[in-house]
């Protein structure tokens, strides 16, 4: 018969109290049990001494037995002396699902993307600049012969319609 120590659920909806029992691996959770060696309360301070109470020589004798604890049994028996428990180490526990990994690779996909854009524009906007101060160094080119007459006909009407307004301020007629 397979021999196990662990804990058996009790208390109530969402106020857990366990005991730590010596039962038949067979044996559901909650079930039939052998001998009880002592209680685990989780909602008290980790502190406190009432949190787990262990009956340290019946549990040395089962151990003796060949009684195999469970992990958390294992971290009462380790912390009471009985038994050393090597610490277990997973790596990959905190590493992202195959989903996540492939978001932030579609991130980062696009910030290289934003990335590349705004190099572009800064690029654009220097090239910009730099036409701009170019063309703000080379000396003024005249005006086309065409554009000249045509930018002038209006200086002078309004030169010849000066005059005529002040004459009439003045209450001459304008010959």
């Amino acid at each position: 018969m397979a021999i196990s120590i662990r804990l058996a659920r009790g208390g109530m909806k969402k106020r857990p109290f366990y005991r730590i029992v010596v039962s038949d691996s067979r044996s559901p959770r909650d079930g039939k049990f052998l001998e009880k060696l002592g209680t685990y309360n989780p909602l008290l301070p980790k502190d406190s001494a009432e949190r787990v109470k262990l009956d340290t020589t019946r549990a040395a004798y089962w151990l003796g037995v060949g009684a195999q604890p469970t992990d958390r049994v294992a971290r009462f028996l380790d912390a009471a002396g009985l038994r050393t428990r090597a610490a277990k180490n997973n790596p990959n526990k905190g590493e992202p699902g195959a989903k996540a990994k492939e978001r932030l690779e579609m991130a980062a996909q696009k910030a290289a993307e934003a990335a590349e854009a705004a190099a572009a524009a800064e690029a654009e906007a220097a090239e910009a600049a730099a036409a701009a101060a170019e063309a703000a160094a080379a000396p003024v080119a005249e005006a086309p012969a065409e554009e000249a007459p045509a930018a002038e006909a209006p200086v002078e009407a309004a030169a010849d319609e000066a005059p005529a307004a002040e004459a009439a301020a003045d209450g001459e007629t304008a010959e």
